[in-house]
């Protein structure tokens, strides 16, 4: 046999993805050099040296990326996707002013079915060209985010809005779990769209439906995603209101399951990150957004340590400003060393691992997405590392974590489709984008 046979005996695959450095976060500290990515029907069919690769197969669509990192497409836990058309609204307030006095008003006057599709397709643009595959979402009319994913090809995980009072999605809180139902119901064989609970917080979701939800996210197995513990405050108001903290609340009402995603938790005690470890429950880690509003700090290291799974997340445009995942990885990472007063905290591979693997365990996706292996989903990010801030390369990963750039995501696949290729989005036009974007803010401006 020859060591490149002719097109006609070689396998003919949708596509061939040869790369410098392959990270498959399968193992950790594990980098293929000189391999390739056998994509077919959206999937990673194979993983292969390339030479071995160009003796199987051919592809119409091969590409050689000998300077980049490939990796997992990056998972963003948490977030509002329309609230990009609220980017440096409310900034410089404290999280009670910046909540009750800029942010509430602005969406009692502005959310609507348009701003949520608009905003939310402004928003995966820039998540993609950030090296983004997968974005959790908190917001009104999820079904319209749900529509954008779809149209742009990226994977959604909806936590569908449950809060007490009434809001444009619905007037109460067992209007908006029959909504969240029968979005689930929806989308339920969708390889897109993920749908679980997204009740708000403790302080604005009443004993009743929260044990609603815990009973039914138990019985269809999908999640509860929940902003809980985020700041000093949130546990004061509600020790006077019940006598307890929100995660002993949380307990007594059977929501401490590993179905639960708790977001930002920068309020912990050392028994609470017990009761976290005991009941399997996800933390998603909220760097960028926790410093702006002044929040606290995530114990991540601790939780790390004790066997919690922690993702990461950017939280929303009106609380960070940007939808940078490399960005929100340097930043956990350096985090994490100076909280702990450790140097050797947090890793370079720990905070990938919380951007891939992690998120996907906390979804509930582990099998099809999370790590580049055969079988699962072709979601993958490439980055460019030949540049001046990039050379030279002792260690791919440091490199990508600690001195990458996003605007370097040169292609991102998501199931196998190219939605980035050297640098610019192949089904989207930025132009259009942000025009709609300086439209609303104009509105928004002048009312």
């Amino acid at each position: 046999m020859s060591s490149k046979q002719s097109p006609e005996s070689r396998q003919k695959v949708d596509s061939i993805i040869q790369t410098k450095w392959l990270i498959p976060m399968t193992d950790k500290g594990l980098v293929l050099e000189n391999h390739s990515l056998i994509i077919q029907h959206n999937l990673i069919r194979e993983i292969l040296p390339n030479n071995e690769a160009e003796k199987y197969f051919h592809s119409n669509n091969t590409y050689s990326l000998n300077q980049h990192v490939v990796i997992p497409g990056l998972i963003n836990s948490h977030g509002h996707a329309a609230m990009s058309l609220f980017k440096g609204f409310a900034d410089d307030l404290t999280l009670k002013a910046w909540l009750e006095e800029k942010i509430w008003p602005a969406e009692g006057l502005w959310v609507s079915e348009e701003f949520v599709s608009d905003g939310t397709e402004l928003a995966i643009a820039e998540m993609l060209l950030a090296g983004t595959t997968t974005f959790t979402d908190m917001y009104f009319f999820p079904d319209h985010v749900a529509k954008a994913a779809i149209k742009h090809n990226i994977r959604a995980h909806l936590a569908a809005p449950v809060l007490d009072f009434p809001t444009v999605w619905a007037q109460n809180s067992e209007e908006y779990i029959h909504k969240a139902m029968e979005l689930h119901d929806d989308y339920k064989n969708n390889d897109h769209v993920y749908v679980g609970f997204g009740p708000h917080a403790p302080y604005t979701v009443s004993d009743e439906p929260l044990q609603k939800i815990a009973t039914l996210a138990s019985e269809l197995d999908i999640a509860i995603h929940m902003h809980v513990h985020e700041s000093s405050q949130e546990i004061q108001d509600e020790i006077s209101k019940s006598g307890k903290r929100p995660l002993s609340r949380l307990q007594d009402l059977g929501l401490l399951i590993p179905n639960l995603q708790c977001v930002h938790m920068t309020q912990l005690n050392e028994d609470e990150i017990q009761l976290i470890a005991d009941s399997g429950v996800s933390v998603v880690h909220c760097p960028a957004s926790n410093l702006k509003l002044a929040s606290g700090f995530c114990p991540s290291v601790k939780l790390i340590a004790e066997g919690i799974n922690v993702a990461l997340g950017t939280d929303g445009c009106a609380s960070n400003n940007e939808l940078n995942m490399i960005n929100e990885m340097r930043l956990a990472a350096l985090l994490g060393k100076g909280y702990s007063g450790d140097a050797s905290a947090l890793s370079a591979w720990d905070v990938l691992a919380m951007a891939t693997v992690n998120g996907a365990k906390q979804m509930g996706l582990i099998d099809h997405i999370g790590t580049l292996e055969s079988g699962k989903f072709a979601d993958i990010t490439a980055v460019n590392l030949n540049h001046v801030n990039t050379t030279p390369v002792y260690d791919p990963v440091s490199t990508l974590i600690y001195s990458a750039q996003a605007s370097q995501v040169s292609h991102v696949w998501v199931a196998g489709q190219l939605n980035v290729e050297d640098g610019k989005l192949t089904h989207s036009n930025e132009q259009i984008l942000k025009d709609k974007a300086h439209h609303w803010a104009e509105k928004i401006q002048t009312a």
